[in-house]
């Protein structure tokens, strides 16, 4: 994992938009702002980081970003790296702030990786069901009644009043909600699916973790063929300013 974009809501008109990458070249942490940073209708700065158009390098990873990061003697620790399915051996701080998105109850920021063709020109993303808390009780008691390997498929979610590209998570026969896929992929898996077999863009259930926080308890995967001149993260919301 060498680089994330961060994505942040707006509170009055509830877009999304990506603000900044956040990537990693010879151990020296780099930060830029994007276009999305300017065309919110507040533009966004973080911290000290108050010039639009510089690029900002560090040897530590920028405090914004670090405090998103869970302290290593945490008593959960061990437990948290499980529920996110990394090993001890070969942490990365990135790797952990893209299967988590970096979230906090207090603010609306979210990161997530760009995603790259694997070596068998597949797209391939790892993520956590989200919204899991504000479905009924029988959708969670089916959420955590799920099995590593079990398929998934998605749903759009049209009248959504807050996300017009949201896509909800199903089960198969008999068909549960379970929840839905992060709204900065939705797009992306939409396209996907008009590109390709949609039988071809498979989700599954990677990890259930029934003893996690709820944000952590459904870890999914989703995997499809790279289709031809799909190219993620390329609208210019995400171009640097720098």
């Amino acid at each position: 994992m060498k680089a994330l974009f961060i994505a942040w809501q707006d509170i009055k008109s509830r877009k999304w938009a990506p603000v900044g990458r956040l990537t990693r070249e010879d151990d020296l942490y780099k930060f830029v702002y994007t276009r999305g940073a300017q065309e919110m209708p507040e533009s966004h700065r973080f911290g000290r980081m108050l010039d639009l158009h510089k690029v900002y390098e560090s040897e530590e990873l920028f405090p914004m970003f670090a405090s998103r990061i869970l302290a290593k003697n945490r008593p959960e620790y061990e437990d948290y790296l499980h529920w996110l399915g990394l090993s001890k051996a070969r942490y990365d701080a990135l790797e952990e702030l893209a299967r988590t998105g970096g979230l906090r109850a207090t603010d609306s920021l979210e990161l997530f990786p760009c995603p790259e063709p694997t070596a068998w020109k597949n797209y391939e993303v790892y993520f956590f069901c989200r919204g899991l808390r504000h479905l009924h009780e029988e959708n969670q008691k089916r959420a955590r009644q799920m099995e590593a390997g079990e398929r998934l498929y998605l749903m759009q979610d049209l009248q959504n009043p807050h996300d017009g590209m949201a896509l909800l998570m199903r089960t198969g026969d008999p068909i549960t909600i379970v929840g839905y896929a992060p709204r900065y992929y939705s797009a992306e898996f939409t396209q996907l699916i008009d590109s390709t077999d949609s039988n071809q863009v498979r989700v599954t259930v990677e990890q259930v973790n029934k003893d996690a926080p709820v944000q952590y308890q459904l870890l999914c995967k989703l995997v499809s063929p790279w289709p031809s001149n799909f190219l993620p993260c390329k609208n210019k919301e995400f171009e640097a300013l720098a």
